[in-house]
């Protein structure tokens, strides 16, 4: 069965792409990566190819798409240089500045289009919980109805996304794919910089705080590395 992974470069889709790789066989995987005017766009790419190359995923099988219009559409620090990247605060209840308005509904629309010409039935996502307290499209029932979308709107009707570390902490995240030989170090988590991670916006705490609990330390370079009980 072919399956297509939406890799963003971050440790959760790379965990999500090891564990999709487990599941289907050599060939079948088909990785999609999209680019939507944010900060880091250029290093979240270079961390795609990276993670696609460790897969052996061929040239015919990635699809990188630009949905730019969300820059201009802005909203969010990611997108709009404007609105400065907050510092983390892993307490937070609220949604936070790095938020892009509906943006998973962009990225799973074009990988179903994708999924119907290629024939492909299983899409996988490495959206998390523990973030959904923030970004109101990472929460289990926000896939439900989407894959009933799907298949309303298909003529197949039969592909389903899969979450496979949605119910995960980032600590399980880290062990789960460090199990399987997850290459972290070819990862981009940081919201603000292409050259070294911050290590004090909301992504890199979180992944930091991850491998701190985990107990290994995370292997990329950062400008600051706290730690994050």
């Amino acid at each position: 069965m072919k399956a297509i992974v939406l890799v963003s470069g971050g440790m959760d889709s790379c965990v999500t792409a090891a564990i999709a790789q487990q599941e289907h066989d050599a060939g079948e995987l088909h990785f999609l990566h999209v680019n939507y005017g944010q900060r880091t766009e250029q290093r979240e790419l270079k961390a795609f190819h990276d993670i696609a190359d460790f897969y052996k995923v061929p040239a015919e099988q990635r699809l990188v798409c630009s949905i730019a219009h969300l820059s201009k559409i802005g909203g969010s620090s990611l997108t709009d240089p404007s609105i400065p990247v907050s510092e983390a605060d892993l307490a937070n209840p609220h949604i936070p500045t790095s938020y892009v308005p509906f943006r998973n509904a962009h990225f799973l629309s074009i990988a179903v289009s994708w999924a119907e010409v290629c024939g492909a039935k299983r899409i996988y996502i490495g959206a998390v919980y523990e973030d959904s307290s923030g970004y109101p499209d990472c929460r289990p029932e926000y896939y439900a109805a989407f894959n009933e979308l799907i298949r309303l709107g298909t003529a197949c009707g039969d592909i389903r996304i899969e979450t496979p570390i949605i119910g995960l902490t980032k600590a399980q995240i880290v062990q789960r794919g460090l199990e399987l030989g997850a290459p972290f170090h070819l990862t981009w988590s940081c919201y603000r910089n292409e050259e070294l991670a911050c290590g004090t916006c909301d992504s890199c705490a979180l992944r930091l705080r991850g491998f701190a609990m985990a107990g290994v330390p995370d292997p990329l370079p950062y400008v600051v590395r706290p730690h994050y009980a």
